[in-house]
Formats: C-alpha cells, sequence, structure tokens
C-alpha cells in the first residue's frame, strides 16, 4: 500500500528550461547557445549538482571556456537563476496539498545544489512537505541507487509504500531498481492522478 509520494522538483513542481534562463540575457544566437552549452551542458553543472564542487569553483572553470563578455551572464546563470520568478508546474501543487490531506507524507528527491534550501519555500506546495534529500547535500545524483536508500533511511521509509514522480527515465529506473513505484511525469496531470488512482491513492 503506498503511504508517501515523492516528488522531483525540476520540470515537476516547477518550470525548469536553461534556454528560457539563457533567454533571459539577451544574447544573440551565436552567444546564447554558447553559454547554454558550456553553462548547463558542461560537467561542472553535474558536478555542482553533485557536491563535488562550489558553485565558485564551477563558474570559474565555466568562465575559461567563455569570452569575457559573457562572464557576467554566466555569473547570473550559476548563482541567480532562481531569484527570478519561479513558475509552477500548473495544477501541481493542488496535488501536493491534496495528497497531504489525505495523509500521505510527502517527499523531495532532487538533483540540485544546496542552494535550493534558500528558494525552495517560494515553491507552492512546499510547505507540505515532510523532508527533502537534494543531492549535493548527501554527494549523491539520481540515478545512483544509493540517493534512494538515503532517502529510505533518513525518513524511515518502505520503497514498496513510496510513489516517485520525476520527468527523467533514468531516475524513474532508479527508483524502480531500489524498489520503489515510480511514474514519468509529461506534464500531464490527468494522467499523472490516474496513475495514483490505479496504485490506491484515491486523488480526485
Amino acid at each position: 500500500m503506498i503511504k508517501n509520494i515523492v516528488f522531483d522538483m525540476g520540470r515537476v513542481l516547477i518550470e525548469w528550461s536553461p534556454e528560457v534562463i539563457v533567454a533571459r540575457e539577451g544574447l544573440s544566437d551565436a552567444d546564447s547557445a554558447l553559454l547554454l552549452r558550456e553553462v548547463f551542458r558542461c560537467g561542472e553543472w553535474a558536478a555542482m549538482d553533485h557536491g563535488w564542487m562550489s558553485q565558485e569553483e564551477g563558474f570559474r572553470r565555466i568562465c575559461k571556456r567563455l569570452p569575457a563578455r559573457l562572464h557576467e551572464s554566466a555569473r547570473r546563470c550559476v548563482f541567480d537563476w532562481w531569484k527570478d520568478e519561479l513558475v509552477p508546474i500548473p495544477g501541481m501543487a493542488e496535488l501536493v496539498r491534496e495528497v497531504k490531506r489525505l495523509g500521505y507524507g510527502v517527499y523531495l528527491l532532487s538533483n540540485a545544489t544546496s542552494v535550493l534550501s534558500e528558494y525552495f519555500p517560494r515553491i507552492p506546495g512546499s510547505e507540505c512537505f515532510d523532508g527533502r534529500i537534494v543531492s549535493a547535500d548527501v554527494k549523491l545524483l539520481k540515478p545512483q541507487p544509493e540517493i534512494y536508500e538515503a532517502l529510505y533511511q533518513r525518513y524511515g521509509l518502505d520503497p514498496a509504500e513510496c510513489f516517485f514522480i520525476d520527468d527523467n527515465l533514468l531516475n524513474v529506473d532508479g527508483a524502480w531498481l531500489t524498489g520503489m513505484n515510480a511514474t514519468v511525469f509529461f506534464g500531464d496531470m490527468q494522467r499523472l492522478r490516474r496513475e495514483l488512482n490505479e496504485v490506491g491513492v484515491p486523488v480526485s
């Protein structure tokens, strides 16, 4: 029986689009493509999420590959992206609050830097969460099995009693491999609600 619902953050609770973040800089197409590649699609971004590298070190390394004219834009992308509006996924906050009212445990499992603690309270529905595991804090990344185990151990959860919602198939596979039921969220709230119903969670 499912007793706990576990949510990813980006593209599940809130919109996450590096393309939108870069577009805010108002750069040329060529500079936008360069910034997107060298900031968000680089080893440093993963290392910062993994907690292996500080944001300061990641930024320093990224700047070595960028022309000086893009350094300030890169700084905003690394350090300040979350200071703009955090756009909620339509209907997700309502779902979070509904499962909480129904008595389910509500948890977050996210690949993110430790700065998440600063902006998480701004995410609609965040007041419902009973706990969270952030990759940089535990030096693990989804879909490593150990990060799911860290969630179970910290909060005394039985994976067979948990249902995980993530936008990434590899992360969902990782959950299944550790015994947790899971689904890929494609942005379709009606489908997600049906899937919750199918595992015995009586959301409307």
